[in-house]
């Protein structure tokens, strides 16, 4: 999660177009951006890796439940090597 975080910030093509697609950017872009932060130093920390193992499991539940009703698994053409690069 941590390497897809340049790309929310910033405002990379893909991010724009995923989030865009579901009327919700840039709001939810940096909002889950934010979460995959917060649950990658959960993770990260001894003491709060529980808590970003529940922070992990709702953002990749999120990932798979948009991908699998609005966005489909082909992102701009790139036939889903940006879920397998995700994997």
């Amino acid at each position: 999660m941590l390497e897809t975080l340049f790309y929310k910030f910033t405002g990379a093509e893909e991010s724009v177009y995923i989030f865009s697609k579901m009327h919700t950017d840039p709001w939810w872009r940096w909002g889950q951006g934010i979460w995959e932060l917060l649950a990658a130093i959960g993770l990260l920390t001894p003491r709060y890796a529980w808590a970003g193992g529940i922070l992990t499991t709702g953002a990749m539940g999120a990932a798979i439940l948009s991908h699998m009703t609005w966005l489909g698994f082909s992102i701009l053409g790139d036939r889903g090597l940006l879920l397998a690069w995700r994997a």
